[in-house]
């Protein structure tokens, strides 16, 4: 690999995140926190100048898949680094493994917190929090395609490498525009709700704030009791631009375009139906305390689940046992192959779903044909493969992540019991948020070790970009020429 190439990538990825701090400098200034919007702005400029002299030094060249893979992996852990500045920078978060921790949480749609109580903290930074999640939400490096130049050749590479689900969907010939496409869609819906939420209890920052995290299914928000703390017309609104984020985006292009695509869409049935499925076990598990609030509560927490979004309205801890084994479980769903939702994905279920009957028929019928469908259309084998080993790959890192915490919590402490351990790990990579047990939706992960928080600011990277990008870089075949 080329390391003019890697560097000139590289550096209009981070300067591109020094930019987009400017803006949470600009709102600690309009609510008068001077202080904080010095140093957020020093934030800013320490960062576009590591990223621009790494770009003015660099060369633009054709790019390898492989080394398209290679460079986003790299791009979101330098990303994440630079994303620390504004916590340390303005003391809001002391010692730089909490901070890193925070900031991979950001960018990677997490949602997963050290800070107890962000009503605390200054609006500048509370912002920043929110950037890093909606930029993290459609992909830094597919914004870069869609607005930067500079990228446009071996675009679709880098694309294809981050994009989550299988492979990424081309509305266009060229992968720039269906990026810009993609982004202006993103970028409606964020302003279509922030003005349904401005109408309500929110004040516009609030409103601005919670868009962003939504529409990134991130999950920060800016009080310590989440959604929980705001009316039931803002709990629906949400509820319902978390539906729209656990969706494709190319669907949505298409469906804006003609409606029809949506009652055509196979994985959007598979979708739509484990979501109202799960939701009817909730709404009978939780029965009681009047109709409105257990119909809204059980939505509410399904769907903030499923499309790894994070919020709560309620303490899922205190969900009967059987429910809570749900809840780890709707931590592996995920929203739809090219949304901003993380996890597993809905086409993998599907696929995974349809492969194993196939698997079944073949035993009763060792002579027969029995090819995968989804939806009525053929899966090409090498993607049912695809999906195995994905799917494989997955479970691995979930098992011996849980192994690996909890070596850690017990060898240090505090010691985390195994359902804290393994729904931390299963949050960090699914890129959910809260966990169970002691670190479940009302509280933090300050009860983590320092290696323990390592480890899963490490998943967490690894589940945003689904795992094979971080993998490659641990591969010696790469570095050789």
């Amino acid at each position: 690999m080329s390391r003019r190439t890697l560097q000139y990538v590289l550096g209009a990825v981070v300067g591109a995140v020094g930019l987009a701090m400017i803006p949470a400098a600009i709102v600690a200034g309009i609510y008068q926190e001077w202080g904080e919007m010095g140093q957020i702005f020093l934030a800013a400029l320490l960062t576009f100048g590591i990223g621009f002299v790494a770009w003015r030094f660099g060369d633009q060249a054709e790019l390898t898949a492989k080394e398209g893979f290679a460079i986003v992996g790299l791009a979101w852990i330098s990303v994440v680094l630079v994303g620390t500045l504004p916590y340390i920078l303005t003391g809001t978060l002391q010692g730089f493994t909490n901070a890193l921790f925070e900031s991979t949480a950001g960018f990677t749609t997490t949602g997963s917190s050290v800070i107890a109580r962000p009503e605390d903290i200054g609006h500048g930074v509370v912002f920043w929090r929110a950037t890093s999640q909606w930029l993290g939400g459609m992909g830094i490096i597919v914004l870069s395609v869609a607005i930067l130049p500079l990228l446009g050749v071996g675009g679709v590479e880098l694309a294809r490498a981050e994009s989550p689900g299988p492979r990424p969907d081309r509305l266009t010939p060229r992968f720039k525009e269906t990026a810009k496409r993609l982004w202006l869609i993103y970028v409606g819906f964020t302003v279509a709700e922030t003005l349904l939420l401005w109408v309500g209890d929110m004040t516009l920052f609030e409103a601005v704030a919670h868009s962003l995290t939504t529409l990134s299914t991130g999950g920060f928000s800016t009080t310590s009791a989440s959604l929980g703390g705001f009316s039931a017309y803002a709990q629906w609104v949400v509820i319902v631009f978390m539906l729209l984020a656990g969706a494709s985006f190319a669907l949505h292009y298409r469906g804006l375009r003609n409606p029809v695509e949506y009652t055509r869409d196979a994985e959007l049935k598979i979708y739509g139906a484990i979501i109202a499925a799960a939701t009817l076990v909730t709404i009978i598990g939780i029965w009681g305390g009047g109709v409105g609030r257990t119909v809204r509560d059980s939505v509410f927490q399904v769907v903030s689940l499923v499309t790894t979004t994070g919020y709560a309205t309620t303490d899922f801890n205190l969900w009967p046992g059987a429910l809570t084994i749900m809840v780890v479980g709707l931590m592996f769903v995920g929203g739809m192959a090219g949304s901003t939702a993380g996890s597993v994905k809905t086409y993998r279920i599907g696929v995974l779903t349809r492969a194993s009957l196939a698997d079944i028929r073949r035993v009763i019928h060792p002579r027969g044909v029995f090819p995968v469908r989804l939806g009525g259309q053929r899966v090409p084998e090498p993607i049912v493969q695809s999906v195995q080993a994905f799917f494989l790959f997955y479970m691995f890192t979930f098992m011996t992540g849980t192994f690996v915490l909890g070596v850690f919590s017990s060898a240090i402490g505090p010691d985390l019991d195994f359902v804290s351990a393994a729904s931390a790990v299963a949050t960090a990579i699914g890129n959910v948020g809260p966990g169970l047990g002691a670190l479940g939706p009302t509280e933090t992960f300050n009860e983590v070790t320092a290696l323990g928080k390592w480890l899963l600011s490490g998943l967490m990277i690894a589940g945003r970009l689904e795992i094979f990008p971080i993998v490659l870089l641990f591969t010696p075949e790469l570095w050789r020429k």
